[in-house]
């Protein structure tokens, strides 16, 4: 809509690598908006050029977003239509445009998604995962002892986990991985979707934290991370564990009633301390 008594706002996904997933739906809302909101006015240029689409830029990012609300909201009040896209993907998540939303619902103006691609969801759907009921954790910490803590707070989580990370970071990610889930934990690392590159790796967190730390490409692009959740035989391992821990303790020391405790059952010794 243009013009009228207050125009909408539009949540509109692009490609996360081939240009083929710009639905014929999200092409028409950028064309019909009257300025799109982008993260990277830089980035989404040569997009809108692919398609013909000549419609204004303005850029909204994680670093402006608080100043250029004012004036988006204004504009949206005026009667006109904004599109809100990010440099790849579906807006907010993991992305800038949160604040913009939830300030034009405030205002009163419609906010409408235009769906397509999501790398989360992408991934998750081709991981050969449990996709029932999953978990999105978007980018972990980039500091160590920050990702560390995050990491053995999630280790418990039954539902599949899907996290995104940095190229520079994936090692030592991965590693932490490995290092609290356990290097048996199924995962895939899956990385550059929909690109020339694609590829999809892993049947464990050990066997990706090796492969990912031996091959350079395996470091190169965008990643996502599908982690399946603690299953029930991890559980009933952990409980049995705890069981004979606790019968061990009352004649040896903690640490080597801990270590026969997970020899027996199979459990990670480093979760039989205080079970």
């Amino acid at each position: 809509m243009k013009g009228g008594s207050a125009g909408k706002l539009w949540v509109v996904a692009t490609p996360i690598g081939n240009l083929g997933d710009l639905s014929p739906r999200a092409q028409q809302a950028l064309r019909d908006a009257n300025v799109i909101a982008a993260e990277d006015t830089r980035h989404s240029r040569p997009l809108l050029q692919h398609f013909g689409i000549a419609t204004s830029l303005t850029a909204l990012h994680e670093h402006n977003e608080r100043v250029a609300l004012a004036s988006l909201i204004a504009r949206l009040q005026a009667g006109e239509d904004v599109a809100l896209i990010s440099d790849a993907g579906t807006p907010l998540i993991s992305d800038p445009g949160f604040r913009l939303v939830r300030a034009a619902r405030e205002a009163g103006i419609d906010v409408a998604p235009v769906p397509g691609a999501c790398a989360a969801i992408a991934a998750l759907s081709v991981a050969g995962l449990p996709s029932d009921r999953f978990v999105f954790e978007g980018f972990l910490p980039a500091k160590a002892p920050a990702r560390r803590e995050r990491l053995r707070e999630l280790a418990d989580e039954a539902r599949t986990l899907v996290i995104y990370e940095s190229s520079h970071r994936i090692v030592e990610c991965c590693a932490d991985l490995r290092n609290a889930f356990g290097a048996e934990r199924e995962a895939r690392l899956l990385r550059e979707l929909t690109k020339l590159h694609e590829t999809c790796i892993g049947m464990t967190l050990g066997e990706i934290a090796a492969r990912v730390a031996d091959d350079p490409e395996q470091r190169l692009g965008e990643c996502v991370l599908v982690i399946a959740g603690r299953g029930e035989e991890a559980d009933a391992k952990l409980a049995e564990g705890r069981r004979v821990y606790a019968l061990l303790r009352a004649e040896l020391a903690p640490a080597q009633a801990a270590k026969l405790a997970a020899a027996i059952s199979g459990a990670p010794r480093k979760d039989l301390y205080g079970g």
